[in-house]
């Protein structure tokens, strides 16, 4: 396995200047920008400029571009990502000098340690469940802080201070990082085998769940519905842990029913084990929204706060960055950006597209979904090739871009045809140049369509090309 080595986390005052190696990434930059506002000094440095590292400068971090092993200068603890290599010369001079070197998610658990801190893990729906409890918590009034892998489109920001005594936090599961945090309270919201570059199977990863449920000091709040949360759940109570359900399951806490499609918002009903009865209404689509946002609203009521005032955060939920987000319209046509990379995440995207048309008023011509899929890591489109091609064909047209190597080298034999030979019709269309596929996508698109780009690679970049080739073509 390839997992982060855990660190304990060292209170935020003991810290010293604090150096980020990789600072502009969605994570690292949240947890600078935390530590900015709470007082620390901070420095740090990345390949590229991007405004992430702009906005750290304006709030006071000393901001470099390139790595370079002055960059270090008078820290006392330096941070970094799991995608920095150990001859980084910034990590060599920190290790040289005999630095505190702290993995990002310790420097996450620091975070944590002066405040209720609220984490929430599991394979999929931990930016949206972490987004959707950030605003719920917003509307009741709580000031939370928040570090999201994602930005939260409400306030433009993926992490902030706040002013209030909880913090809410996205914990990562995909290379063990989540062991170095210690919650009062942690949502899991679904256990599956993925990150099996890191994982040598399922056992390992429900392994580490269960290091995780030790490191809980209060609730778990856990997805009934999903047979890998469930698991954890039992072994929580196991060890005397308070268990808190979720999900469409009679036997849930916090039970969903009713769950309707209305175009791109949802309806459900939540009834929880008190007697409460709650009609809620979020304006994204999908069965997995509904189930995140039962797990945000069973988190608040544990925290303490109002249940039935909670409900209105959801209704202003605009959605976190890259989750089924809105890129824009153009000729009847909307383009959507997703980050599903796992084959589970694709069938509940797909499935969440096709409701919504579904429920559309009637009209002359059904919309239809185009997807756009660039598959992400090369071991990943092995391991999984089947159960893509099989959630693939949910949609009606399907363009399927390279592999996205990440950090990844190639394998001999792996490429886009073992997903693409699986689809179970012929509107296949395999693209090998990105520009190329979004003026495929927009010229396979018809009034009343949804064009969703799909992946954790620059796939994202696409929409925006996309709707103005739909531009272009309705003018």
């Amino acid at each position: 396995m390839n997992l982060v080595e855990p660190a304990d986390p060292v209170p935020v005052e003991k810290l010293g200047r604090v150096h980020f190696v990789g600072m502009g990434g969605a994570g690292m930059s949240g947890i600078a920008r935390v530590l900015l506002q709470c007082g620390a000094e901070v420095s740090g440095s990345d390949a590229k400029d991007t405004p992430l590292l702009r906005e750290l400068e304006r709030l006071g971090a000393e901001v470099h571009v390139g790595h370079a092993a002055q960059n270090v200068g008078t820290a006392d603890t330096l941070v970094v990502s799991s995608a920095i290599r150990a001859d980084n010369p910034e990590l060599v001079e920190a290790r040289g000098r005999g630095l505190r070197v702290l993995p990002r998610a310790a420097a996450l658990g620091a975070l944590l340690l002066d405040r209720r801190g609220v984490a929430v893990a599991g394979t999929h729906g931990k930016t949206t469940t972490t987004s959707m409890l950030t605003a719920v918590l917003q509307h009741v009034g709580a000031g939370p802080g928040y570090v999201i892998g994602g930005t939260l489109v409400t306030t433009g920001l993926g992490a902030d201070a706040g002013t209030g005594e909880v913090l809410v936090v996205e914990a990562d599961e995909s290379d063990g990082s989540f062991l170095m945090l210690s919650p009062s309270i942690a949502v899991v919201t679904n256990v599956e085998a993925d990150h099996l570059d890191n994982y040598e199977g399922l056992e390992a990863i429900h392994a580490n769940f269960a290091a995780f449920v030790d490191r809980v000091a209060q609730t778990l709040v856990v997805g009934i519905d999903d047979p890998g949360a469930r698991r954890v759940a039992d072994i929580a109570r196991e060890r005397g842990k308070r268990v808190r359900t979720y999900g469409e399951a009679a036997a849930a806490d916090y039970r969903v029913s009713g769950i309707t499609a209305k175009g791109f918002a949802t309806s459900f009903t939540l009834s929880t084990s008190g007697g409460a009865v709650l009609e809620c209404t979020l304006p994204v689509p999908g069965r997995h929204n509904v189930l995140n946002a039962a797990a945000a609203l069973a988190t608040a009521d544990e925290l303490g706060y109002d249940i039935r005032s909670a409900v209105g955060g959801l209704t202003g939920f605009t959605g976190a960055a890259r989750r089924f987000e809105l890129k824009g319209e153009a000729g009847g046509v909307a383009v959507y950006d997703s980050y599903a990379h796992h084959p589970t995440e694709l069938t509940a995207d797909l499935r969440a597209a096709r409701a919504a048309l579904d429920s559309r008023e009637a009209s002359d011509e059904p919309g239809r979904v185009v997807a756009v899929f660039q598959p992400h890591l090369y071991s990943r489109t092995r391991i999984f090739a089947a159960e893509f091609a099989e959630a693939l064909t949910l949609a009606d047209e399907v363009v399927v871009l390279p592999i996205y190597a990440a950090r990844e080298d190639p394998e001999p034999g792996v490429s886009t045809e073992l997903i693409t030979s699986g689809i179970g019709h012929d509107r296949v269309h395999h693209i090998p140049d990105r520009a190329e596929a979004a003026a495929r996508a927009a010229a396979l698109a018809r009034p009343g369509d949804i064009v969703l780009t799909m992946g954790a690679g620059d796939v994202t970049e696409l929409g925006p090309d996309i709707v103005e080739v739909l531009r272009d073509r309705a003018s």
